[in-house]
């Protein structure tokens, strides 16, 4: 098959507004479920060390194993989304899901947990990068703000919830609450989602490059793990440093893309690396990765601060988290309608200098602080983030082809992962070197541990502060003329429930 045949993009649905909205409903009901999943063992570790009998670090694996996961698969997506159609790449995913949640619920011994939470986290790679480019095929430019404000909404509401979620089944009994408690509300979400999803484009068949695919595995795997293990308090005792993982999985990584950059003049690659030919999507792409890398350092270092250093419960601490995630998922639609209005410069610059202030005053915190000033810090700093995630993402998609849409999600995707994980490694690493410093000096354990934490903030200030810089360069698609609607658009173009149509997206 040749190259064109390959790359050509996908035959434009023509549905019904009510039709589009059924869809994305499905999708993001059903993202809600999965992400919500995620962050939902948070308060569980301690009673899973006692009935399992492991340590502090093999219970955190049920965490790492899930980001690992996900930044292994994700770099498939690209390649599979185009080659299955829409309801088969929902129905995996929330068979996997549920696939992995039964085998949770269930799990006699901790190995099973540990695989059950891999399974899980497959399904939740496919959900992801299946709702960003079902989004962008459906939805006109013009509306695609508000539109992804509302997915933000429940992107960032969902690991909100979670340490809450779980904190309070937990009380009401067994840690396999978590997982029973989810379980029937996948289900439902899955025999409704295909009972109403319509497939969105037509599937293309082509091979699978298969020395890309172990390259993906190992690359990004080891680079996650690696970065993740930079910070860990027994990184000089592991059977392989850390550094020298990261290094390997850099390495690795490189070689996939020279692969796909090899495979692009003659065959179809994993992952299409020409979305990053485009300027506007390769600026996002680092805004989103140096704003994910402070975000996700601050998330790591809030809990700690309030529990260790504050004395608050892992329940209150949870408490006292939601409502900066809800604040980001509430503003989600009104980001999106104010995107399409002003579009992406009058709202990221802003958004990326508040959240460099929050974090700049964050790194001031100290042992007498007040929760609620904490409080009140981390519902700013999520404002700030809602005003530059939803147009980030919504101006960066929308100048690639439609062909490139799902590369683009799965790049998105994989390297949300390694920013996670460098941004955790790298506060966590200078609050653990900051803290014994302070403790050498003379400082007690809480004292030390609160020194350390504001240098952590401060790298988050200055990862910030970069952030702005960069935001700076962010601009707005402009919008391409709309054709005409058909006087009677056909919402199925098929039996099956596949909706086609004879006109398809032109790239660029």
């Amino acid at each position: 098959m040749t190259e064109g045949t390959m790359l050509a993009p996908h035959a434009t649905p023509t549905l019904s507004p009510a039709r589009v909205t059924a869809v994305l409903r499905i999708l993001v009901l059903s993202t809600f479920v999965v992400l919500l999943n995620e962050t939902i063992m948070v308060n569980a570790i301690p009673r899973l060390m006692r009935e399992f009998e492991v340590t502090a670090a093999a219970a955190g694996w049920l965490s790492t194993a899930f980001m690992l996961t996900m930044a292994v698969v994700i770099p498939v997506t690209g390649w599979f989304l185009q080659r299955v159609t829409t309801r088969t790449a929902f129905g995996l995913a929330m068979t996997l899901f549920l696939a992995g949640t039964a085998l949770a619920a269930a799990a006699p011994a901790f190995p099973v947990l540990l695989a059950a939470r891999v399974i899980q986290a497959c399904g939740t790679a496919v959900m992801m990068p299946l709702l960003m480019t079902t989004l962008m095929t459906l939805v006109p430019p013009q509306d695609r703000g508000r539109v992804m404000g509302n997915i933000t909404l429940v992107i960032s509401v969902a690991p909100a919830l979670g340490p809450a979620v779980s904190g309070v089944l937990l009380q009401l009994g067994t840690w396999r609450l978590l997982f029973l408690a989810v379980l029937p509300i996948a289900g439902a979400m899955a025999l409704f989602g295909r009972s109403r999803l319509v497939n969105i484009g037509e599937p293309q068949a082509g091979p699978i490059d298969w020395l890309s695919v172990p390259l993906a595995a190992a690359g990004f795997g080891a680079l996650v793990y690696g970065l993740s293990e930079l910070g860990a308090a027994d990184a000089a005792q592991a059977p392989v440093p850390p550094a020298a993982t990261t290094l390997v999985g850099a390495v690795l990584v490189g070689l996939f893309a020279w692969r796909q950059l090899s495979l692009q003049r003659s065959s179809t690659p994993l992952l299409d690396l020409r979305t990053l030919t485009f300027r506007h999507f390769s600026v996002a792409l680092a805004l989103m990765c140096l704003s994910f890398m402070a975000l996700m350092g601050a998330f790591i270092l809030l809990p700690i601060y309030l529990q260790e250093v504050c004395g608050l419960s892992s329940l209150q601490t949870g408490l006292l988290l939601i409502p900066g995630g809800l604040t980001m998922g509430l503003l989600g639609p009104q980001v999106g309608k104010l995107y399409d209005r002003l579009g992406a410069p009058r709202l990221v610059v802003p958004g990326a200098a508040l959240t460099a202030l929050c974090l700049g005053l964050f790194a001031l915190t100290g042992e007498e602080t007040s929760p609620w000033l904490v409080l009140a810090l981390h519902v700013a700093l999520s404002a700030g983030m809602a005003f530059v995630f939803t147009p980030v993402f919504t101006s960066g998609l929308s100048v690639l082809p439609p062909h490139l849409y799902p590369h683009g999600s799965a790049i998105l995707g994989s390297l949300q992962q390694v920013a996670a994980a460098a941004g955790t490694a790298l506060v966590i690493s200078v609050m653990s070197g900051r803290a014994a410093t302070a403790a050498a000096d003379g400082a007690d354990a809480t004292g030390a541990l609160a020194a350390g934490i504001r240098w952590g903030f401060g790298v988050g200030a200055v990862l910030g502060g970069l952030a702005v810089l960069l935001a700076l360069l962010v601009r707005t698609p402009p919008v391409p003329p709309q054709p005409a609607a058909p006087e009677s658009p056909a919402e199925d173009g098929t039996a099956d429930g596949t909706a086609t149509d004879k006109s398809a997206h032109t790239p660029g």
